[in-house]
């Protein structure tokens, strides 16, 4: 495999150019509309505080049961609305191939490794804005990570991806009722979140700002 290097400053600068228009005309809305996104996404991450260590860590140790909650309640909801947007043509995406291997291998590794780190690709850069060097090394972590993975691609990662299993989707699996799937779907996934018990793991920032009589750790 033939792996290029960028020594041309300006080599750099016209790819980094280049990603910038490419989200423009992948009909993902403007770059204007991307960043704002990109500004609530952080907001709401800050507000519901999934990007502290004891939030997705604490989940991996069922201590805490915040981050679940948040991903079922944004998977029953934005799975309906982001179906019938699709429908309707305002909206698109781009399906992934089933790879078992891949799915199987990758995800317990990506599971471990967001126990240990305690954040995830979303909430690292936020940890990363707020200052946190532990998150910096670990995004560098994964970096080179992924730069391993693409030079040993051919040769040793590329087996244990698996077979393709082709571009499948649920409501693909029950022909003839797409709608109802999709909404039955969205419904049962919204209804986990709100029954799943409301547990918290704090840290010592967000027990200074309880009430004494609120502190978990001091009733």
């Amino acid at each position: 495999m033939d792996i290029k290097v960028i020594t041309d400053g300006g080599d750099f600068a016209s790819r980094i150019v280049h990603m910038f228009d490419t989200v423009i005309h992948q009909g993902h809305g403007s770059l204007a509309l991307v960043f704002l996104i990109g500004i609530i996404f952080g907001g709401i991450i800050q507000y519901t505080r999934v990007d502290k260590f004891e939030k997705i860590a604490g989940f991996a140790m069922l201590k805490d049961t915040i981050v679940p909650k948040m991903l079922f309640l944004a998977v029953g909801l934005t799975s309906i609305a982001l179906y019938f947007m699709i429908e309707a043509g305002w909206a698109h995406y781009h399906v992934k191939p089933l790879m078992w291997g891949g799915l199987i291998i990758g995800g317990t590794l990506f599971g471990i490794s967001m126990a240990i780190m305690g954040k995830c690709p979303g909430t690292g850069p936020i940890s990363i804005a707020e200052g946190r060097i532990d998150v910096l090394v670990g995004a560098i972590g994964g970096l080179f990570g992924g730069l391993v993975f693409t030079l040993y691609y051919d040769d040793f990662f590329k087996p244990l991806m698996g077979e393709n299993a082709g571009k499948i989707t649920l409501p693909e699996l029950f022909p003839g009722h797409e709608h109802l799937t999709v909404l039955i779907f969205g419904i049962v996934v919204t209804l986990i979140a709100i029954a799943i018990p409301k547990v918290e793991m704090y840290d010592e920032a967000d027990l200074a700002q309880l009430p004494d009589d609120q502190r978990p750790d001091r009733q």
